[in-house]
């Protein structure tokens, strides 16, 4: 393409969007995340799910999350093209106009949550669209820029997947889906700090006030330990409430002891390191620790299944 005619495109208000730029606004990692959560919460429930039916609703949460992603991307385009991070996304880097992704993400809000609600139930439809609302209103437009607990109070927006999960299939909600909910509501602010903390010049160059921003290293520091404390706590709940077996709570014991650990690493880095390996390393375990915790939950439930199918098969024998 020539300079003139790139000229011409950007006069006409076009943009030179890939498929793989409007993957990118969908935020495939955080779906990743989110779809495998609320595969986790629907396999964990004592109900049989038709397998069409299951389908469509984890391609309706995941649809949503997408629509979150794009949506948060459209808002935040200006403070996008100041940080480090995320200078490249396809509306700073001016791939996708902001109307384009705007758009882009109302229709796939409505497509998922009706989706979800006509094919599966409305209570997962609605907690869907609560969870959108709240991600792309609640946090994006109103705590992230205003207050340093936007990531206390925000981080409710990517707890919600294995409850919606657990309502697709059941239709109702449990305390064992609220216990899901927790762990991650919990996890979320110590994982996310340990980012801020070593990219704390990025966030204040865009002036959204980060915990270490505000409150600074110290203070910041204290409340990851505290969080990741909470948090190990919590995700041993599912075993002494009788939700999970004995291999599940040895195995959460261990991974709560791992990130209590690099919090502990973190509280006792030294002010004004630079390096930061404490936090990155935390912020790396912490993608491990939830990915461990559910993929530990989801084996349990399965073993479960297959225990109690056993059970029944000899009882009827």
């Amino acid at each position: 393409m020539t300079l003139l005619d790139k000229t011409a495109i950007d006069d006409a208000g076009l943009s030179e969007a890939t498929a793989g730029d409007y993957l990118e606004l969908l935020k495939p990692r955080v779906m990743s995340l989110v779809v495998f959560t609320a595969f986790v919460g629907m396999a964990a429930t004592p109900a049989t799910l038709n397998p069409f039916v299951a389908l469509i609703a984890i391609v309706s949460i995941a649809i949503g999350a997408g629509a979150s992603g794009a949506l948060n991307m459209w808002y935040d385009a200006d403070i996008d093209a100041v940080m480090k991070r995320t200078v490249s996304r396809p509306v700073p880097a001016g791939r996708v106009l902001p109307e384009q992704a705007l758009v882009f993400g109302l229709v796939l809000s409505a497509l998922s949550v009706m989706t979800l609600g006509v094919f599966v139930n409305w209570l997962a439809g609605g907690l869907l669209a609560f969870t959108i609302f709240f991600y792309a209103v609640i946090y994006t437009m109103w705590l992230k820029r205003w207050t340093p607990q936007n990531i206390v109070i925000g981080g409710g927006a990517g707890s919600f997947p294995p409850m919606i999960g657990w309502a697709a299939a059941t239709g109702s909600i449990s305390l064992e889906s609220v216990i899901l909910f927790l762990i991650i509501f919990l996890w979320t602010p110590p994982h996310f700090w340990a980012l801020a903390l070593f990219k704390s010049d990025d966030y204040a160059r865009a002036g959204i006030p980060m915990m270490p921003n505000v409150a600074g290293e110290t203070s910041t520091k204290r409340q990851i330990f505290v969080y990741a404390v909470l948090t190990a706590v919590v995700g041993g709940l599912p075993w002494v409430l009788g939700y999970a077996g004995a291999v599940y709570g040895v195995a959460s014991a261990a991974l709560g002891l791992g990130f209590v650990w690099y919090a502990w690493n973190v509280l006792l880095m030294p002010a004004g390191d630079r390096a930061m390996r404490p936090a990155k390393s935390m912020f790396g375990y912490s993608l491990l620790y939830l990915f461990a915790i559910f993929a530990l939950y989801l084996a349990d439930s399965i073993v479960e299944r297959i225990v109690m199918g056993v059970a029944l098969g000899g009882s009827g024998a």
